[in-house]
């Protein structure tokens, strides 16, 4: 590794004590590099590599979801996911903690983004839990948690930008991520059921059967959402940048049929879509040149060596990724590791002769449990921020869930039937 490199390592450290933007610290990182190495040249085409890490058709789907995501919440479709859920199961002991999950499920199966779930779930579920009788803190912790599903369960935009950095297919990464999602979730089930036996939570009244069927028909609507993606990719009908734009249309006409969306939301929804599609953009543009900077270092071939040298078991392999990525998670989002990380891991995926699908699977799951962890953690600070709860107690109350979300990744690791069951059965 060259001085400059080691130079660049060291900038990248002290600007994320310091807790700059990651965005801002890729960038900052990689001028620095290029400044200290006095390459001119490389220099002279980051426009390019920036222009290039953007000129994918399939990021299309980034902003559309993004709408989507809007339209669902302004014309009130989270809310009566959230009312379906509760009227099925709200009447055991521990309900609402299990209709927390169970409609976090149903919404990732719509917005596919973690940050932007645990944002609005923590809105809606964490007072209406504390006015039941639950703890602030596992309140905010439970919903913080549930939303770890959001890139798991399609559509995914994780799963988008693994499927434009590999060319592995975005539609069979969509139906990988099905089991998984199940499974993690059934996970958290099985916790608070656990838990339920200490604290002994409380139970709202049971619905009639007027009520489950009046929620089920009110909620139809919401519910075709998902079916018209997966049904729409598996069939051929539209690709899953396609199947974006249409989640757009069926939310629009949803949310004005509800008559909770009206016109005047135009602006902020269209305002928050753009911010936040923005926002997302500069990390993946600013993330493919920092790794211009890492393939011009050949840190992927040192990479390569070094695992090889290490062991030559994909067991030992997936075991070492994993604990990587878990620690990197820590100080890194999502998407800029997925994007800086992908392209150093891929070659070897050949090489352990992993199924990139499922090694797609792995990956998202893992860098999303970064989202619990601290200190770099967005989601922590998104949920304790709207749920208003201290971060440290946050943290303690979300351990639980942080160890059974690893349990859960480990095993999905090992186990490539259950992640390539749903793909496979559409490939026959």
């Amino acid at each position: 590794m060259t001085f400059g490199m080691i130079a660049t390592i060291i900038i990248f450290i002290l600007l994320l004590l310091v807790g700059i933007p990651i965005s801002l610290v890729l960038a900052i990182t990689s001028i620095s590099y290029l400044l200290i190495t006095g390459n001119m040249t490389l220099l002279s085409s980051v426009p390019q590599k920036m222009f290039s890490g953007m000129d994918n058709f399939g990021l299309l789907a980034i902003p559309l979801f993004m709408l989507a995501g809007e339209l669902m919440n302004f014309g009130g479709i989270t809310t009566r996911l959230v009312a379906f859920a509760k009227v099925l199961i709200g009447h055991f002991r521990g309900g609402l903690a299990y209709v927390a999950v169970i409609a976090n499920m149903f919404l990732a199966s719509i917005l596919g983004s973690a940050n932007a779930q645990a944002a609005m779930m923590s809105k809606v579920m964490v007072p209406e839990m504390e006015k039941e009788g639950y703890d602030r803190n596992f309140s905010a912790a439970l919903t913080l948690a549930s939303s770890v599903v959001a890139p798991v369960i399609p559509p995914s935009m994780l799963f988008i930008i693994y499927g434009t950095l590999t060319g592995a297919s975005i539609g069979d990464l969509f139906l990988a991520g099905i089991v998984p999602g199940i499974l993690i979730g059934i996970g958290f089930i099985i916790v608070i059921g656990f838990m339920n036996k200490k604290h002994q939570f409380p139970k709202s009244e049971r619905a009639t059967l007027k009520e489950i069927f009046n929620n089920f028909i009110i909620v139809i609507p919401a519910l075709f959402i998902p079916f018209i993606i997966i049904y729409g990719i598996l069939s051929g009908m539209f690709t899953p940048t396609e199947s974006a734009a249409v989640a757009c249309i069926i939310a629009g006409v949803i949310g004005f049929v509800y008559k909770q969306l009206k016109l005047k939301d135009l602006p902020e929804i269209l305002f928050n879509t753009v911010l936040n599609t923005a926002t997302i953009t500069f990390l993946i543009v600013t993330a493919s040149v920092f790794g211009f900077v890492l393939a011009y270092e050949q840190i992927p071939q040192l990479l390569a060596s070094g695992m090889l040298g290490i062991s030559e078991s994909p067991i030992v392999f997936l075991l070492l990724v994993n604990i990587l990525l878990l620690l990197l998670g820590t100080v890194l989002d999502g998407i800029a590791a997925l994007i800086i990380l992908v392209p150093v891991l891929m070659p070897l995926l050949a090489t352990y002769q992993i199924d990139p699908v499922h090694f797609g699977v792995i990956i998202t799951i893992n860098l999303t449990i970064g989202l619990l962890t601290p200190p770099v953690g967005t989601g922590l600070f998104i949920v304790s921020s709207v749920a208003k709860v201290n971060i440290e107690d946050l943290v303690k109350a979300i351990i639980p869930f942080l160890i059974v979300s690893i349990i859960m990744l480990l095993i999905l690791t090992y186990w490539e039937g259950a992640v390539l069951w749903i793909p496979g059965l559409y490939s026959k």
